[in-house]
């Protein structure tokens, strides 16, 4: 498995989750590596003296206590002075996949060249990351202002061996001196120098790296959602036509065209979304006692393309802000050559999480969104005055002495509803900190954790849809057997099947929508569908 070079440049949202999830090593662009050592070096020649203009962070104090000048002598301990007072997170510890994508972002900020801490440091992080050296850091603390300051000060505690610090190693929680000494990282005790604890603690590195996980879920699941709504099109025997390229290609709204296109591809071969499937009256329909051209279905099918694009378009917004995060330096102050070859140090504000929080509260409005426009699909598959003579809460015969799976659709229900008071956007939330020296705070921490909230809630809401769309289609295959299904549908249908025991009677409903669950979030469903009909955009 070959590493993954960080440059500060090119790091990408893919390379975040390997990194957290497959374990993929990392190393530092040689370029990197000597930009961040050429830049420590004159630091240390340069301004390392007693008579140094007042830097922040670097010879003076932090937030409100910027004002109070810091003795070199003192330094060291004013390094550790500020990892102790800022380990101050609270609540669960964050799961190891979000630790390593923060680690692996923090590195990569430094190699943008402007942080001005020692290689040293960023070696050892390296070596944390590369080890399975996984600092446990609780998940609550941050309001995103000052970067992500309490999260990261409790990786930096493990970073420097502080004896009352914890970590995971191979699944164990120990203390950071025994994990670091089993994953032969020497010595565990490690001391800070100037600069070395700010560029460490202050900036987005938590929002990013747990935001970038989100991403890349949000986006695998954007495309099986695509196609479970294609199942629920063929359930309901649905029109073809409104998702013809030629409607979409005049909204030219690229998620809406991605979208309808999927969908096209899912149901390509389709005789069960013919008008000769539709002439067939089922025995429960009790709206159409003669059949009539259906000319248009109810909006949560035949709007599809245009919600599912949306929410597929505010994806890719997110999907480049983040990806912007991960490579900016976001910590503070920033060192940057002048025109005379000499070192500046520039105070700003790029710790500021806004742009993280705005990306994640726009999915996670996004997927409620999805969510939504689920619920109501597998709502019509159970209401027989939308679902053109499917058996009532598609209940098997005989119907009443089996009631099917209104309650399981009510669930659904449930869940879709929770998400939506997640919605609010964190972003337009802000409170003063810190004696009002961060006076207006991006709250970035809470929007990352309530897009993760609502996205696991998702597969609860699809899984039942895709369940549903597969019952409606078994109880039915006397009536519309012959009417084959498309190669995509055909294709989730059959894993369905596979792991959900499908039966005209009523049964035990936590043997279905457990596995379906399963199925779902392990990829089998976007699996199924894409070994039939290719990559799906």
């Amino acid at each position: 498995m070959s590493s993954i070079i960080l440059d500060g440049n090119s790091l990408t949202i893919e390379q975040v989750v390997r990194i957290a999830r497959e374990g993929v090593k990392v190393e530092l662009a040689p370029e990197a590596r000597a930009e961040i050592v050429k830049k420590r070096a004159y630091i240390e020649e340069n301004w390392l003296t007693e008579n140094a203009p007042a830097t922040y962070g670097f010879n003076t104090g932090v937030g409100k206590l910027k004002d109070y000048k810091i003795n070199q002598a003192d330094n060291e301990q004013f390094q550790l002075n500020i990892v102790l007072s800022h380990c101050s997170g609270m609540g669960d510890p964050a799961s190891e996949e979000i630790v390593r994508a923060m680690m692996a972002v923090r590195i990569n900020a430094f190699c943008v060249g402007v942080s001005g801490l020692r290689i040293e440091v960023v070696d050892r992080l390296v070596a944390m990351l590369n080890n399975g050296v996984h600092p446990v850091v609780p998940i609550q603390g941050s309001v995103g202002a000052s970067g992500d300051l309490a999260p990261l000060a409790h990786m930096v505690s493990v970073l420097i061996g502080y004896e009352k610090a914890e970590a995971y190693y191979k699944g164990e929680r120990m203390s950071a001196p025994k994990a670091l000494e089993l994953a032969g990282i020497s010595p565990t005790k490690f001391d800070l120098k100037a600069k070395d604890c700010l560029a460490l603690i202050n900036g987005n590195s938590l929002c990013a790296g747990m935001g970038s996980l989100t991403i890349w879920d949000a986006e695998q699941l954007m495309k099986t959602v695509d196609a479970i709504g294609s199942l629920s099109l063929e359930a309901i025997r649905g029109e073809q036509a409104a998702f013809d390229a030629r409607i979409h290609e005049v909204r030219k709204q690229p998620g809406q065209i991605n979208a309808a296109e999927n969908v096209r591809r899912m149901i390509k071969g389709s005789r069960r979304t013919s008008e000769s499937a539709r002439a067939v009256r089922l025995e429960d329909d009790i709206l159409h006692p003669v059949h009539h051209a259906r000319v248009q279905d109810q909006y949560s099918f035949r709007c599809l393309p245009q919600v599912h694009g949306s929410c597929r378009d505010q994806l890719e917004h997110a999907k480049t802000l983040m990806t912007r995060e991960l490579n900016a330096a976001t910590d503070n102050p920033l060192v940057f050559w002048n025109e005379a070859g000499a070192l500046e140090f520039l105070s700003g504000g790029n710790f500021h999480c806004e742009p993280i929080a705005f990306a994640m509260d726009i999915l996670a409005i996004a997927l409620i969104e999805i969510g939504n426009i689920s619920e109501r699909r597998l709502f019509a598959l159970c209401d027989t005055t939308l679902n053109y003579g499917l058996p009532p809460n598609l209940a098997g015969r005989p119907i009443g002495l089996n009631y099917g799976y209104g309650i399981l659709s009510t669930a659904a229900a449930a869940v879709a509803s929770e998400n939506k008071t997640l919605a609010f956007p964190s972003v337009a939330d802000t409170i003063p900190t810190k004696s009002s020296q961060e006076d207006h705070v991006s709250m970035a921490a809470w929007s990352c954790r309530k897009a993760q909230q609502v996205l696991s809630n998702m597969p609860k809401i699809v899984a039942v849809e895709c369940l549903l769309a597969t019952k409606a289609i078994f109880l039915t295959r006397d009536a519309l057997g012959q009417f084959a299904l498309g190669a995509g549908t055909q294709a989730i249908y059959d894993a369905v099947s596979d792991v959900v025991p499908l039966q005209e009677q009523d049964g035990y409903m936590q043997d279905q929508i457990v596995p379906m669950i399963k199925l779902l979030t392990d990829g089998g469903v976007l699996a199924a569908a894409e070994g039939a009909v290719g990559a799906l955009n």
